[in-house]
């Protein structure tokens, strides 16, 4: 049996000054620093033999896949709903050092149950439909084939931890899918034997940044 492999790579950093949590919201565009990110994923890619491609609808992953699809312009993009960013009740909120969002009292209902996690969307639910995903990635790369989906941090983090076995419930900070990284999925006859985890852009990467347990881009 042949070993299909689906790449789950990270969009880049997304142009954000007034640190909202954009979620699902629409107009959130890569900064020059993310572009600079999707080209040198591309440039990792380079040598990949690509047989599928597939993208979350958010603007900031189809300009991820943007420097990827240039050089396989005989590949089409599938466009899947199921590899969106995961749904979060704080979508629009601003957050950063001066933001007040978690200590307002009406936010705190919202924050009861951080093993569901109350505030967004169920980690369960999330795997169930990257899980089926990938495993619709894998059949379209065909067997021994190598399909790239671009996704986003939570979903990719909750792919791999089923793939581990690791339990959903964790510390985002502990999360290991920095921008642009390449989260890799092996699989044989729909059977997940493996995974891998690589940094193309790890020398672009912010040298400080803050992180929130509702953070999920």
């Amino acid at each position: 049996m042949e070993t299909t492999t689906v790449h789950l790579l990270r969009h880049g950093q997304v142009e954000n000054p007034g640190r909202v949590l954009y979620g699902r919201l629409p107009g959130y565009h890569l900064s020059d620093l993310g572009v600079r990110m999707a080209e040198r994923a591309a440039a990792y890619l380079k040598d990949v033999p690509l047989t599928h491609l597939r993208c979350s609808p958010l603007e900031r992953a189809r300009e991820t896949m943007a420097p990827v699809a240039a050089t396989r312009l005989e590949l089409e993009i599938t466009t899947d709903e199921r590899v969106i960013e995961a749904a979060n009740w704080f979508e629009g909120k601003v957050f950063g050092e001066k933001s007040w969002t978690l200590l307002d009292p009406r936010n705190w209902w919202q924050m009861r149950n951080p093993f569901r996690p109350s505030w967004g969307e169920p980690y369960p639910m999330i795997v169930g439909r990257m899980h089926a995903a990938v495993l619709d990635a894998a059949e379209a790369a065909g067997p021994g084939g190598q399909a790239l989906v671009v996704s986003h941090q939570l979903p990719i983090w909750m792919m791999r931890s089923y793939a581990e076995g690791r339990r959903l419930f964790h510390d985002p900070r502990r999360r290991e899918c920095t921008l642009a990284s390449i989260t890799s999925i092996h699989l044989i006859d729909g059977r997940i034997t493996g995974v891998d985890y690589a940094e193309p852009a790890r020398d672009l990467l912010p040298s400080k940044t803050t992180k929130k347990f509702v953070a999920g881009t």
